[in-house]
Parts: structure tokens; sequence; C-alpha cells
């Protein structure tokens, strides 16, 4: 992140994407006009956002957000986009649950009109933590907090899980179950050992990653809880934020039907690996921020289920991000930012640290 050119994020154009969105918008409310469209300086890597308003009486609302998939001709992240699920799944939250989730509008799954699959949704205003640099380096609002702030940003983080997880209806989420036999956790953990073959397939493969698939064997829970909607990409840098209380809750491409902690072991990972980052590159970072064992505390207060089997959802967390993070920098070396050195496993960011979960001795 600190050593290598920000990977691009789009092969798009949006003034063409915003000249194509007014015509097809033009189909579903006559007259209307696109103003404004922007692509935010936090567009992710895999499935795209553009900004825009619209300008018509009728309009259901003004300011809105279009998630559109990646570019099938731009080495995608993921293998694919079902951008029919994520709306679903946004439509379900919002029907089921008190969250913050973005009004969802119209649904395109014919790729003819900007070129893939996409979806409106009215826009939230707000701000998010940053993941360029990580909120965790000093600079930007949420390091500049006061330790009260972010305690408060922190409760209200994680009381956004301990909901979705208790409110939302198990059985509506059994849909999101992938193909296979065996439990949810298992299905959840076997799609990722096919998403892994899926990155590697013609390219060097990872040892590391191996011995982490062969290390959720070992500590492989004894009794798995039972499952419940997984927001997936659970983490504060997909939260809009009004001062220090959650607006929006974002980005629900990876949602899943899973234990309750494959959720919290994202959450608390995801922000494990800022911080390490942080601290590698000679910052304090923010230790008493979103730490594992207060997070694990509140979400018991919260739900009554006390976390449980969290060293294996933690690595499993950290494996996940690691498959991830070995696509990006493929992805980067395709597109000529980077070279793949002799040992694949320098290409995650992480590797320090998911060897280290791997031998026991992280935690």
């Amino acid at each position: 992140m600190a050593t290598a050119p920000r990977p691009r994020t789009s092969t798009r154009e949006p003034a063409d994407l915003g000249r194509r969105l007014a015509s097809w918008l033009d189909r579903h409310l006559p007259g209307a006009r696109v103003t404004h469209p922007t692509v935010p300086a936090s567009n992710g890597m895999s499935s795209e956002t553009l900004l825009f308003d619209i300008e018509h009486p009728d309009a259901p609302v003004r300011a809105c957000a279009l998630r559109l998939a990646a570019d099938p001709a731009a080495y995608t992240v993921f293998p694919s986009y079902d951008m029919a699920r994520q709306h679903r799944v946004m439509s379900l939250v919002a029907a089921h649950t008190d969250l913050p989730v973005p009004r969802v509008l119209w649904l395109e799954e014919d790729p003819a009109p900007l070129g893939a699959p996409f979806f409106v949704m009215a826009r939230a205003e707000g701000r998010v933590p940053p993941d360029v640099m990580p909120y965790t380096y000093e600079g930007n609002w949420l390091h500049a907090a006061t330790d009260a702030e972010r305690a408060a940003l922190q409760d209200a983080s994680i009381s956004l899980l301990a909901r979705l997880h208790d409110q939302f209806p198990a059985k509506e989420a059994e849909f999101l179950l992938p193909a296979g036999a065996g439990s949810p956790l298992r299905r959840h953990v076997d799609a990722q050992r096919a998403y892994y073959s899926w990155v590697v397939s013609g390219l060097s493969r990872s040892p590391l990653l191996e011995r982490a698939f062969d290390r959720l064997e070992e500590l492989w829970p004894a009794d798995e809880g039972e499952p419940v909607l997984n927001w997936g990409d659970a983490r504060i840098g997909n939260v809009v934020y009004d001062g220090f209380e959650p607006v929006a809750v974002l980005d629900w491409e990876m949602a899943g039907y899973a234990p309750r902690e494959v959720d919290l072991g994202w959450t608390v990972y995801l922000h494990r690996f800022f911080q390490d980052l942080t601290v590698g590159f000679g910052q304090s970072g923010l230790p008493d921020f979103l730490r594992r064992e207060d997070l694990e505390r509140r979400y018991a207060e919260l739900t009554g289920h006390t976390p449980r089997d969290m060293e294996f959802h933690t690595l499993y967390a950290a494996l996940r991000h690691g498959i991830v993070m070995l696509r990006i920098a493929y992805r980067q070396a395709h597109f000529g930012e980077v070279e793949v050195p002799a040992d694949p496993d320098g290409l995650i960011l992480h590797h320090g640290s998911l060897a280290a979960m791997v031998q026991g001795t992280y935690w």
C-alpha cells in the first residue's frame, strides 16, 4: 500500500458512463437529466460506484449512487458479480431490520446499457473511514477524533452487526448458501477454496495460503453454531457516518449464510490488517480501537451470544483477505504495475501476520 502504486480501480470513464446512464434513465423516467456524474476517490477494485444526481419532478430521490458490476475484460477481482443478488439482499435487510441500508431503486440485469449489470440506490451523505491511506494512519478525521468519539463509533458499529444477526430471519438468507454438500460453514470454506483455485489458475500457487487452509481444518469448530445472514464485508470502511453515528451500511456483494463468527472475525481482522500495516511503517496507529476482546465482549452483551472459536474465524478472515490480496497483486501485474516475485507469498501484504496466525503465535 505504501510501497507500490495504488492499483487501478476502473477502466471506465465517468463521463461516458454518465451519457449512457442518461439514455437508460430516460426509458424509466422520461425527460430526466443525469447531472454531476463522478467516481468517488474511494471507488473499490471490485464492483464500481458512480455518484450522480437526477433532475426530474417525479424522481424518487435526487442524489443517487450506482453500483456497477466489474468490467469483465478488466481482470476482475471476483469470478462473477451478481447484482440482482446484492439488490435482493439490501431490499431484504431494509424490510427485516432497522439497519440504515440505502434505499434501492432500479435494477438492470441487461449488460448492454453500461457494459455490465447494475443497480441504483439513494446516496447517503456523510463520511467514511478511509482505506488509502488507512484510517489508522495519521491525518484523517477518525484518527484525529477523541478516544470517546472513537469509542462511540466502535459501539455503534458493532451494534450494526449484532442487530443484523439478531433481527434478520435466518431462513430468508438461505438463498445465499453456496452449492455443494455439508454445513453452511463447510460450504462457505469450500467456496473460498474454489475462489483460490480460480485466482491461481495458470499462475504460481501460494504455499502460505495453502498452509492456512490446512490449519483451518485443524482448528475446525466442534460446534459451528447456527447460520445467520452475514454482511460479508463487515467493516467500518463500508459504513457512512454522520459524525460518529452510522447512517448507511454499504457493500453487500460478499453477503453470505454462515455462523455469526464469520462476520465478526472479518470485522476483527480487517482492522488488524490496517493496524499492523500502520505499525510496520513506524506509526502507532490506533491500538485501543476495535480490539478483539472489546468487540467480542460487546457483541455478547448485545446479543447474548458469546463468540467462540475466534482463532479459527480470525485466521479464516486473514486467509480470505489473503486470497483477495493475491488476486489484486496478479491484477496489478496484468496491468504492468508490479512484477511477480519468485515467492508469490510476498504479494500478500499481510503475509507476516497470516503466517503467525497459521503458526499460532499471532494472538
